[in-house]
């Protein structure tokens, strides 16, 4: 086959013209067998949007085309990634996974890949049942502690955007994106430079990949949550549990943490048990909204109303004097704001987006920086500010997880919101209209104006008087990192081999996955 990357397609003519311009470019006399390898925007001129191709295809006179055309270049499809079978001692009790977001659903699916027994035990419950627990909240403001955006099957990504950008070349990462195609994810997250699920699809992916598992021996509890670890010998050797109230023993062969960035008590616990725990740079904020289609116009220009590119999204960061930095985090182009608390008495805002991303709103995160020396490098003091903004935003907003929000206008001139203008606030179960001030803290307050402005010249109307701040963001990334050796193991604690977000090790969907395949693969050598 043929690959052939730069393939410039005008925004007018749209994806029908794809195959047209390849034969073209190329002078073959017929093309077959033709997927797209990779599909980005070029935006950088308003009067020349074009969507960017590479593809693949297998044609007659491909040995012409090879001496001939520029940047062609033989190719073939990469084959999947095959696992040695790990030989294991008889009477070897499984590998216990804790959490079952993108870390541990990945942990779990590599130790299959190898014939390695397994127990996912997750403290929240399936995801069919955990999206009604979540609508009722977002319908009621009744929080059940147990499932909501934070915990359950598949994480708190699996109530987001669904994105699956990572900024490395892990090799891992390609697994990651064929893998959860199979399980049910849309195809072109092949192919597609920004890919995204939607939240939609990843429930329907999850329960995929769920069904997957325990087809191929895993065992998975839900309402599981862990309370302790098992110790021989300075070796964790399994869990204490508790399920329905009654607390049992889990002997395992090796535990692999995947506890998601929002288990504090989890933190309290390893703290007890002696393992080793830094703090780390994390981020604090709010939620902006504007409407999909005036960013798409500053985005796009007038090729915005063609229909032929997807829903813009954005990138920005400002670096403050003070050494502080500001700059938005998933994006979700015409997504919603979520309330996405999961202590009561906490308000926390996320965003989310359907796979059709169709909704009239765009949301980011807009975040300021936060380093260790704010806390003296305790990280439990960075968990206690976390939980007071949540508290502070909770009181502001009057209770019944009603979320405190102000036009970004009246924010620059600090003076109270008394209601929306153009751009229609998407937060349930409601918002309270005010001060941000009045929960956020004065460094939070001064970076955040000093850069609306700034990020206002880098894409026009993101400062926009009418768009909407709803606080408070609180849970961008964990604040702490749980130490571990280069081989995966917990500083202190050996057979722990911790990992994803709520580890410190990652940041998104994908880069949690392909720590969790990592730490699977470490104890995939440690059994042998």
């Amino acid at each position: 086959m043929i690959r052939l990357s730069g393939i410039r397609i005008p925004a007018k003519t749209g994806e029908s013209g794809l195959w047209a311009e390849a034969a073209r470019a190329c002078g073959a006399r017929g093309l077959r067998d033709g997927r797209i390898l990779k599909k980005s925007v070029d935006a950088r001129k308003k009067d020349d949007v074009c969507l960017v191709y590479s593809v693949a295809f297998s044609a007659d006179n491909e040995e012409d085309i090879l001496r001939r055309v520029r940047g062609a270049e033989n190719w073939t499809p990469a084959l999947g990634p095959e696992f040695p079978a790990v030989d294991l001692k008889e009477g070897t009790p499984p590998a216990v996974i804790v959490g079952m977001g993108p870390a541990g659903l990945f942990a779990a699916w590599r130790l299959c890949r190898s014939g390695v027994p397994c127990i996912l035990l997750e403290r929240g419950r399936p995801v069919e049942r955990r999206t009604e627990d979540v609508r009722r909240f977002w319908k009621t403001g009744e929080l059940d502690e147990t499932s909501n955006v934070q915990f359950g099957e598949g994480g708190a990504g699996t109530f987001s955007d669904g994105k699956l950008t990572c900024g490395t070349g892990d090799r891992r990462i390609r697994w990651v994106l064929e893998a959860l195609a199979s399980f049910g994810a849309p195809e072109d997250i092949l192919y597609l430079a920004k890919p995204h699920v939607g939240t939609d699809r990843l429930k329907s992916t999850v329960t995929g990949m769920r069904r997957w598992l325990t087809e191929h021996g895993c065992q998975v509890r839900f309402e599981t949550k862990v309370t302790g670890l098992l110790t021989e010998n300075g070796r964790v050797t399994g869990v204490r549990a508790t399920c329905g109230g009654t607390e049992s023993e889990v002997p395992a062969s090796a535990v692999i943490l995947c506890p998601g960035n929002s288990a504090r008590d989890t933190f309290e616990m390893l703290r007890e048990a002696g393992a080793k725990l830094s703090a780390k740079p994390f981020s604090v904020g709010v939620r902006i909204e504007h409407r999909q289609e005036d960013v798409d116009t500053a985005q796009y220009g007038q090729t915005a109303t063609l229909g032929t590119l997807p829903h813009s999204d954005y990138k920005l960061a400002v670096h403050l004097p003070d050494g502080r930095s500001v700059y938005t985090f998933c994006v979700c182009p015409g997504g919603y704001v979520v309330a996405s608390a999961s202590e009561t008495g906490g308000v926390v805002t996320n965003g989310m987006s359907e796979y059709a991303r169709d909704n009239e709103n765009i949301c980011g995160g807009l975040l300021v920086s936060v380093t260790p020396e704010d806390f003296d490098n305790d990280p439990f003091r960075a968990v206690a500010f976390q939980r007071e903004l949540e508290s502070s935003a909770f009181r502001l907003g009057g209770g019944g997880y009603a979320a405190p929000a102000q036009k970004v206008g009246d924010f620059l001139r600090n003076i109270p919101s008394c209601g929306p203008g153009k751009v229609i606030p998407t937060y349930k179960p409601r918002i309270k209209w005010g001060k941000l001030d009045d929960c956020l803290p004065g460094f939070v307050c001064d970076a955040l104006r000093q850069a609306l402005p700034q990020m206002g010249r880098k894409i026009r109307g993101f400062d926009d008087p009418d768009a909407v701040l709803t606080a408070v963001e609180t849970r961008s990334s964990c604040p702490l990192r749980i130490e571990r050796k280069t081989g995966g193991n917990a500083v202190g604690l050996p057979g722990l081999y911790p990992c994803g977000e709520g580890a410190g090790y990652a940041g998104g969907i994908v880069s949690a996955a392909v720590d969790g395949i990592k730490a699977a693969e470490a104890v995939c050598r440690d059994l042998v």
